[in-house]
């Protein structure tokens, strides 16, 4: 799923079209019974950490840096949550495959 986003701003007294803004985002439900524990969540944040692009996590009204191990952990992500992943920067399409491809294999659990 792609996100454009189209704006208008002033430049020197006139109104530029501002670059489109994409990202790559995918819903997921955590499938791990156990949730996002310790193990899972620092398998999470290394397969993050491997991609130059942006890497958040969203469950509710929470926003999840998924680089940081303690914010994965400190968010208490429960099995059976609705989590929307989101990947921003110029590896996208490669970090969101590889982390939706390891929350479907439960992390290797």
């Amino acid at each position: 799923m792609q996100n454009s986003l189209n704006k208008f701003y002033k430049k020197g007294g006139g109104l530029q079209k501002s670059p489109i803004i994409n990202m790559k985002k995918q819903e997921i439900v955590l499938k791990n019974e156990t949730g996002l524990h310790a193990r899972p969540a620092a398998e999470l944040a290394k397969i993050a950490g491997k991609y130059q692009c942006a890497v958040n996590l969203y469950v509710g009204d929470k926003k999840i840096n998924a680089k940081s191990i303690l914010n994965i952990m400190a968010a208490g992500i429960k099995a059976s949550t609705k989590i929307e992943i989101e990947c921003d920067g110029p590896d996208e399409n490669e970090a969101l495959k590889e982390i939706v491809e390891a929350f479907n294999n439960n992390f290797g659990e």
